[in-house]
């Protein structure tokens, strides 16, 4: 299975967009179509976003932050998707792979993802790729809409 960085000049891109219009009505928010088209092109053109796809089988979006405290930077899995049809195949397995050999190559200091506590297969997957817990921190939100 081939996983690649694409961006909006990519043939593939447009695909990756309705994958990913079809991740954000997976949790039941309508279909945007050319704004989803748009909004992830423009996440990714400055920069804010990096996209990890596995042709249309699925998609790992990523955020590179800056690490304050060791002067480094820290990759953040904001998104990842395999839709059902393409699952049970090691698709979210290679994407995972992919951005963790990437962010070592770039010398990230860590990779960071979130999911649901309630989130049984994803937090299977994540603990079977290295991933656990971090203790001692409780996430917050504040609304603004």
């Amino acid at each position: 299975m081939t996983v690649a960085w694409v961006t909006p000049a990519d043939p593939g891109f447009a695909g990756v967009a309705t994958l990913f219009d079809e991740y954000r009505v997976h949790y039941g928010l309508p279909p945007a179509g050319p704004r989803t088209h748009t909004w992830l092109a423009d996440q990714v053109t400055t920069g804010r976003f990096r996209v990890a796809a596995a042709a249309d089988q699925g998609f790992a979006t990523v955020a590179v932050l800056p690490a304050s405290l060791t002067l480094g930077e820290a990759w953040l899995v904001r998104d990842l998707f395999v839709p059902p049809r393409a699952r049970r195949r090691g698709v979210a397995r290679a994407l995972l792979t992919h951005v963790a050999e990437a962010a070592r190559a770039a010398g990230a200091r860590r990779v960071s993802l979130q999911t649901e506590s309630d989130n049984a297969a994803a937090l299977a997957l994540y603990a079977s790729a290295g991933f656990g817990p971090v203790g001692g921190l409780t996430m917050l939100n504040l609304p603004l809409a």
